[in-house]
């Protein structure tokens, strides 16, 4: 999802976007993902201000996406932060740094994710039944 800088007045404090997602089958909360894409010149700081916002935000997860390659002292900064440690007894990267070569290979952010693919955080469209028959279409 983009991020919510329609809703909100001020600086995004370099949010792109979130990913919802729900861990807890005993609790409804709704978890985020924190993303930030950058595309020109990349370093250290970048990793340490992502940081401090997924911990601002109270963020489970920060995903920093990059054109280029990182740095030693991103790798470095970002594999020192903590687990996100889920409820489902799994833990994952909380600052996580991928590439957009990484994920036109398919690569994935680690984060949880439901059963079958289902994101909880969206509503389920009623389903509506018609009645009667189908007509053909003549060629």
């Amino acid at each position: 999802r983009p991020a919510k800088s329609e809703q909100k007045k001020g600086p995004d404090e370099g949010i792109d976007g979130y990913i919802y997602f729900h861990d807890d089958p005993k609790k409804k909360e709704t978890k985020e993902v924190i993303i930030q894409v950058k595309s020109g010149h990349v370093n250290r700081g970048i990793i340490d201000a992502l940081k401090g916002v997924v911990e601002k935000k109270n963020a489970q997860i920060g995903v920093f996406i990059t054109l280029k390659e990182p740095t030693k002292p991103m790798i470095v900064e970002s594999v020192s932060s903590e687990y996100y440690k889920s409820p489902l007894g799994h833990n994952y990267p909380k600052i996580q740094i991928l590439t957009v070569k990484e994920l036109l290979e398919g690569k994935k952010i680690d984060y949880p994710i439901r059963a079958r693919g289902v994101d909880a955080t969206f509503r389920k469209a009623e389903r509506h039944e018609q009645k009667g028959q189908q007509k053909e279409m003549e060629l």
